[in-house]
């Protein structure tokens, strides 16, 4: 078994974000599903978007970090696109990180250090042609070349959150192998 924290993404803590979590409990793990919007979810990802911008940024990272305080150090965090940056800073930053699972989203390194953790193993999950991932498809592929222990999947189509049964992007071949490279990249670290 392997503690995860997992974040949820601009739209809020969706059913399918809840779903995901469910399936990873299913098999073996716990996880922890902290709510960054205190309740708030939102149709769109431009409205989760703006809501984020009106909390700031800055505060969403910390009531991610303060969400992690109460957890063991070993642990994966993992997080959906806006929930990459709690996900990502915490495993570049906090003691005893384990791993990061990055779905729809990654940032360079020098955001929350100078490199990625040669001890925290890195899994990072995208679409090919996904808009809101132009910045981050970049980041990602100089995360994964710069840490010992990384993959980046890149998966076929254009939609954002395709990993949200949920949502109406949901690509469910794609979330399912998306879900199966996720469990064994737990299994290996636990």
């Amino acid at each position: 078994m392997t503690e995860v924290i997992l974040f949820h993404h601009a739209q809020g803590l969706t059913a399918g974000v809840q779903a995901f979590a469910d399936e990873l409990r299913a098999a073996g793990h716990s996880v922890t599903v902290p709510d960054l919007y205190e309740g708030a979810t939102f149709a769109t990802v431009d409205e989760g978007v703006a809501h984020a911008r009106s909390i700031g940024f800055g505060e969403l990272a910390d009531r991610g970090v303060k969400a992690a305080e109460s957890l063991p150090e070993r642990i994966v965090y993992a997080g959906f696109s806006l929930g990459a940056m709690p996900a990502q800073q915490l495993a570049q930053t906090r003691e005893g990180a384990l791993g990061a699972l990055l779905y729809h989203a990654a940032f360079p390194a020098s955001e929350f250090g100078e490199s990625w953790p040669n001890q925290v193993a890195l899994q990072v999950h995208m679409m090919e042609n996904d808009p809101w991932s132009e910045e981050d498809r970049p980041a990602a592929e100089e995360l994964v070349a710069n840490a010992a222990d990384a993959e980046l999947f890149i998966y076929p189509g254009s939609a954002h959150l395709f990993t949200d049964s949920s949502l109406a992007e949901y690509d469910a071949d794609a979330a399912k192998l998306v879900l199966q490279r996720t469990i064994d990249f737990l299994g290996r670290c636990s």
